[in-house]
């Protein structure tokens, strides 16, 4: 697409600076941009950059914009929106260039007769649905999943290549699987041998149940439950490479970073915010609204609307004390050794 940037301040109902006949080509961040790049600055700290950038213009967020004195520059343009981030999130919306998707239903497609499918779902090739299985309308299945037997899967969903969805699986509509996502593999469940060698593997025969609106990144893993299901509540928005064990229960509206990791029978509740990887041990509550900083390891409940990181977690002003008082010991040591 080709923009001018007055095309976009009247898209955006944006209040515009500079020159509004500047043309945008292309969308990039402000090291990177050349004349013909549109750029965003979310705060004063990127607001600073702007005089040494090359861009055309700028998305500017309106706090940004006034905290850092930003002017357009000669022959440049400032597009300011209450939000650079939201007002880029929309815009990359339009740009976003379509995942190609399977027509119909693929000859090479393994499809088992008793499996009911919408006339419109669309299936890609070596793709495979079990017996029983149940697939809503507006449905796309890319190559080479697998869906078990007695899978319900909603309506609109989009279950990129390679996912695996193991028997009785529920999901819910919209729900979009990316590349490598496993769904109902068998939970970690262990106990010592009664002769006293090695290990018994505990049998899981529960489910996995995903609200509407969930999405899950490449390669994560959500384990079914030993009995009864593992939950994912709508809306949860999940991070390529986690972890979800058996029985965990996550709330509405969740967003769990990469590399994460739950432990068995936790429960997180509505709301929750989970940084990059983030270990939480099993049998633990995380309150609504609470929020885990990355790498924390958390071994206790934590209580809503709380803010906790490092290792053991704690809360955050204690463990900010904490390492404002090792980098100060650690002064003083250097200190004594000169």
């Amino acid at each position: 697409m080709v923009w001018t940037a007055a095309q976009l301040a009247a898209q955006l109902n944006a209040e515009l600076h500079g020159n509004d006949a500047v043309q945008l080509h292309r969308v990039d961040g402000l090291e990177r941009a050349d004349a013909h790049t549109l750029t965003f600055i979310r705060d004063a700290e990127y607001g600073r950059r702007w005089a040494q950038s090359n861009a055309g213009a700028a998305l500017v967020s309106r706090a940004a914009y006034k905290s850092a004195k930003l002017t357009p520059g000669e022959g440049r343009a400032l597009i300011v929106v209450d939000d650079a981030d939201a007002a880029m999130a929309q815009l990359l919306e339009q740009l976003a260039p379509p995942i190609h998707a399977p027509m119909g239903l693929d000859a090479a497609a393994q499809i088992d007769p008793t499996a009911k499918l919408a006339p419109d779902v669309r299936v890609g090739a070596c793709a495979v649905i079990g017996p029983g299985s149940v697939v809503g309308p507006g449905t796309v299945v890319h190559a080479g999943v697998v869906i078990g037997a007695r899978v319900r899967i909603g309506n609109a969903c989009v279950l990129h290549a390679r996912v695996v969805i193991e028997d009785r699986c529920v999901l819910g509509d919209r729900v979009e699987l990316h590349a490598g996502v496993v769904i109902g593999a068998d939970g970690f469940g262990l106990r010592p041998a009664p002769d006293g060698h090695g290990v018994v593997k505990v049998r899981h025969i529960g489910h996995v149940e995903l609200g509407d609106d969930v999405e899950i990144g490449t390669n994560s893993c959500v384990d079914r439950g030993k009995f009864g299901a593992t939950r994912i509540g709508a809306g949860t928005k999940i991070d390529n490479l986690v972890q979800i064990a058996h029985n965990v229960q996550i709330g509405r509206s969740c967003v769990i970073c990469g590399c994460s990791g739950i432990g068995g029978s936790t429960t997180v509740a509505d709301g929750v915010t989970i940084g990059g990887h983030v270990g939480i041990a099993d049998n633990l509550t995380i309150g609504e609204g609470a929020r885990l900083g990355a790498k924390s390891g958390v071994m206790h409940d934590v209580p809503a609307g709380e803010t906790w990181l490092g290792y053991p977690a704690q809360p955050a002003k204690l463990t900010m004390r904490m390492f404002a008082s090792l980098r100060r010991l650690a002064r003083g040591d250097m200190s004594r050794d000169t």
